[in-house]
């Protein structure tokens, strides 16, 4: 009896049991058929979130952040939640237009990522004006099959919209109450998960995050709808800070430059080059790596290769531009400030006042001029040239640009230095003594017009013996055909043009008392798979050496990202043999060009955030605007917290944390000197009447 009581037991409880799991599977069942387009919505939103990381950031941390996808799922809930108020035939409407919104945001960013290893801002609307002058650029250079995949998810909406139309989902009756009640709940139930991530932040994660600086860390930490909202504000809060964060803003700069010595000590080049008059070439996406390479024993750049074995060349010389590229670079060269943490200087800030090389140049006498066979206004050059103290800028309009003398972005280098020099030569005979930039434009992405840069193959060439004795000339393709080669193409082109302005130059004998000047304004942005190509070719397979090759060469993100620099080079007609002819090798950025060149050539601008490099020495750093920096000893990624050493010194936590404050307030120094106009003497006066 005993036996049969313990069975019915037994039995009444499995029952019970199988009841509460039939109930419990039931409700979760009921829960996913009454919130179906809620849930997709969820789904495919915070997967395209994922895959833009996946596709972007390319480490394990990124791979495994949870955090990243707990904020992207808290956004698309909140969004989702208020599609509950909405009646079910309307519903979709509203799902449908946040995930085209937000898709949207993926793309962009997607696309932004692959050219500037960054994430987009929306202070960059302004930029929209100059996509018409660069957009074969962006189609063959940028958008790749990658930036369709976030498609995916609106199509995978609109079939589950479709299959739950034929089920007659949305003719269901919902009461208004139900709906209120289904919103609180689920905005509830996301407050809660709010919480959790909140608590799981760091205060490192907070201070970058206000910060904006380094984009990649964010969107790693809160995921990409979380940094794109917070972005909308830190790209309208310069604007509404400039009213309000002065006081702040000029006493640190106050205290900063009371401390700064990047202009004391003589050395010995102060004042060498003191009344000769200077030409500085601006070599669009030239870099250093194409300094002494070759292909079948002919150079890509021979005339890079002889300036810099004759003149003064700087062989760690990186550029700092952010996403105004060669804007940035201008900035940076001429005023030794950082690109502006949101927007461009050239375009969001040409109202400011600016201490440039050539507005101290026009304090010594020297007649000031740019030249750039392109639209004035692109970059809104003509406003901000005017403002770095040029006093006049040769542009498009004062060039002849005809169909056959035109390459890639407008006038040939070739025709535009031609017909420079014979403005030149003018500009010699009414000064005294004067500075030039000069622009150049053919080395401009997407380095396709191969057919218009000359005979200069990157392949390889291999003569075979014949057993007869006869010899046959056998040709690897090598780098035809990538875009890595067709910028070689390209770059020999551009030095080919270089050399012609060199020797034109030199017949009219406006050499003779000029320095010259050349750097990079920044890298080419090519794939990291051409370079691998490039240095682990093998012709016996025709193809890239396998990683277990004892002479593959490792070329992963770092090595990248090292390889990026660009030449800069100071040359003079007689300074082979000199003591202006060596290679210095401490790493240098562009923001170090106006110390070193203002100790060279006579002027001082005290507000320079760089170093005279021959004062500095090895003790230099280069701050990046992302956050990087790097000095002599090692490349830091402050995205990844972590360093590659470069020497076989030791390093400390202790330097590692200095050098990192270091750049965190130089970069804030810097911006709010854009920002608040902070060298804008007769508004500074002003404020200071007021108080």
């Amino acid at each position: 009896m005993k036996r049969v009581k313990s069975t019915l037991n037994k039995m009444k409880n499995h029952v019970i049991k199988s009841f509460k799991k039939f109930k419990r599977d039931h409700v979760i069942r009921e829960f996913f058929k009454n919130n179906t387009l809620f849930l997709v919505f969820i789904l495919v939103n915070v997967a395209n979130a994922y895959a833009l990381r996946i596709f972007c950031m390319h480490s394990i941390d990124n791979y495994l952040s949870w955090k990243a996808i707990l904020a992207d799922s808290i956004v698309t809930i909140f969004i989702g939640a208020f599609g509950y108020l909405i009646k079910p035939k309307n519903r979709f409407i509203y799902y449908f237009g946040f995930t085209a919104f937000l898709t949207a945001i993926c793309i962009i960013n997607s696309v932004y990522y692959t050219f500037y290893t960054s994430f987009a801002s929306i202070s960059m609307l302004s930029l929209t004006q100059y996509i018409g002058d660069v957009g074969d650029a962006v189609v063959e250079n940028v958008l790749q099959l990658k930036d369709l995949f976030y498609l995916i998810g609106p199509a995978i909406l609109i079939i589950v919209h479709l299959r739950l139309k034929k089920k007659n989902y949305y003719k269901r009756v919902e009461l208004k109450s139900d709906r209120r009640k289904k919103t609180i709940k689920t905005i509830v139930v996301d407050a809660l998960l709010l919480v959790i991530f909140l608590i799981t932040l760091s205060s490192l994660d907070i201070s970058r995050f206000t910060k904006q600086w380094n984009k990649e860390y964010i969107v790693m930490r809160f995921g990409i709808y979380i940094y794109q909202f917070n972005d909308v504000f830190t790209s309208i809060q310069p604007k509404i800070n400039s009213m309000f964060g002065y006081d702040k803003a000029k006493k640190n700069f106050n205290d900063y430059f009371e401390t700064s010595d990047s202009m004391d000590g003589e050395n010995e080049f102060t004042n060498i080059f003191e009344g000769k008059n200077v030409i500085v070439i601006h070599g669009e996406s030239m870099m250093t790596n194409v300094i002494g390479l070759k292909f079948n024993d002919q150079e890509v750049t021979p005339t890079l290769n002889r300036l810099a074995s004759e003149g003064m060349f700087f062989s760690n010389f990186y550029s700092q531009v952010s996403v105004g590229t060669s804007s940035d670079t201008e900035l940076t060269f001429n005023t030794s400030l950082m690109p502006t943490k949101s927007g461009t200087a050239f375009v969001s800030y040409s109202d400011r006042s600016y201490i440039g090389i050539p507005k101290l140049l026009n304090e010594k006498g020297y007649y000031t001029f740019s030249m750039h066979a392109n639209n004035a206004d692109f970059w809104n050059r003509r406003a901000m040239h005017k403002a770095l103290g040029y006093q006049r800028f040769f542009s498009k309009s004062d060039y002849e640009v005809l169909k056959e003398n035109t390459i890639g972005l407008g006038l040939s280098d070739k025709s535009f230095f031609e017909q420079s020099v014979e403005k030149i030569k003018k500009v010699n005979e009414e000064n005294e003594k004067w500075y030039g930039l000069l622009i150049m434009l053919s080395n401009h992405t997407p380095f396709s017009e191969v057919e218009k840069y000359g005979e200069f193959p990157v392949d390889m060439k291999e003569t075979i013996v014949n057993e007869d004795g006869s010899t046959d000339e056998v040709v690897h393709n090598y780098m035809e055909g990538t875009k890595l080669g067709n910028y070689f193409k390209s770059v020999h082109y551009a030095d080919s043009a270089l050399n012609e302005f060199l020797e034109k130059m030199d017949e009219e004998g406006l050499l003779d008392n000029t320095v010259f000047i050349l750097y990079g304004d920044h890298d080419a942005r090519l794939p990291k798979k051409d370079y691998n190509l490039l240095y682990n070719y093998d012709k016996e397979i025709d193809s890239v050496l396998p990683l277990d090759d004892p002479n593959y060469k490792a070329y992963d993100s770092y090595q990248y990202e090292l390889g990026r620099k660009v030449p800069f080079i100071i040359w003079t007609k007689d300074s082979k043999g000199t003591n202006l002819n060596f290679e210095n090798k401490n790493v240098m950025g562009m923001y170090d060009a106006v110390a070193t060149l203002g100790n060279m050539l006579g002027f001082k601008n005290k507000y320079t955030l760089g170093h005279d490099i021959y004062n500095i020495k090895e003790n230099n750093i280069v701050v990046f605007p992302n956050g990087n920096w790097m000095t002599n000893k090692m490349y830091y990624n402050s995205q990844k917290e972590e360093y590659l050493p470069l020497s076989e010194e030791a390093i400390s936590e202790e330097e590692i944390a200095k050098n990192t404050d270091y750049t965190n307030n130089l970069l804030d120094i810097s911006n709010d000197i854009i920002v608040f106009d902070l060298l804008n003497e007769d508004k500074n006066k002003e404020k200071e009447k007021k108080k």
